[in-house]
């Protein structure tokens, strides 16, 4: 059964939310703030975390951010209809997805099969088939990622498009690729949140010596993970 916790405090949505995800067989916790939900956490261990924005004691963005001081768990934030600038800076810190309030819980349901789709199946995969370029090592086996010998904090969508891209090094992936096989969907006309996990990626990679982006775009296409043998 998975564990989903709920941080809203929208007693009327929460409810739905609650009674929906009940009958699809998950174990709903609910929070009624930031603080609340830090504490779960801290507790049960849930395995994806819904988060409101607007919340009270600590808002969504602060509470993303103490999670992602401890942890990779996926997150999917809850923003107000429109606003672009929290669904930005929500990937910005971290977060693995974001859906617009009001929005039907089917579509909540699909966005959390595919972010739990995406980690199991990146558990199943051959332990032994790390993937190593330049100075990048990613170990498939425990889903850790090292840069100069030392690890680097990945979020679940960070790490799975790193993995897309270094599968296929010095090869244009494009962006419709990169959000079916690492974020579980069809990239849609105004849905940014493949560019900001790029952009959280690479800087977290960094570039080569030289100045070169590890993580190149390519204007109107994708993107290309360059291979460090050519630098």
């Amino acid at each position: 059964m998975v564990k989903m916790l709920l941080a809203d405090d929208d007693a009327r949505l929460s409810d739905l939310v609650k009674e929906y995800f009940d009958g699809e067989g998950y174990e709903v916790t609910h929070a009624w703030n930031g603080q609340e939900a830090l504490d779960f956490i801290e507790q049960d261990r849930p395995d994806i975390v819904i988060l409101d924005v607007m919340m009270p004691v600590l808002d969504g963005f602060e509470t993303l951010k103490q999670i992602r001081n401890k942890s990779s768990i996926p997150v999917i934030m809850l923003t107000a209809k429109g606003d672009d600038i929290d669904r930005i800076l929500g990937l910005e810190m971290g977060a693995d997805d974001y859906l617009s309030k009001p929005f039907n819980p089917r579509e909540l349901l699909a966005r959390i099969k595919a972010i739990l789709r995406r980690s199991s199946q990146e558990k199943e995969d051959d332990p032994m088939a790390d993937l190593e370029l330049s100075d990048i090592l990613l170990r498939r086996r425990d889903r850790t990622v090292y840069l100069h010998e030392e690890a680097i904090e990945l979020t679940t969508s960070e790490y799975a498009l790193l993995e897309c891209m270094m599968l296929v090094p010095g090869q244009v992936m494009t962006k419709q690729e990169l959000s079916e096989k690492a974020l579980g969907r069809k990239l849609t006309m105004y849905d940014r949140s493949l560019d900001m996990h790029i952009s959280n990626l690479r800087k977290k990679v960094g570039s080569f010596e030289n100045g070169e982006p590890r993580i190149k775009t390519v204007r109107g296409v994708g993107y290309i993970f360059v291979d460090g043998a050519e630098n």
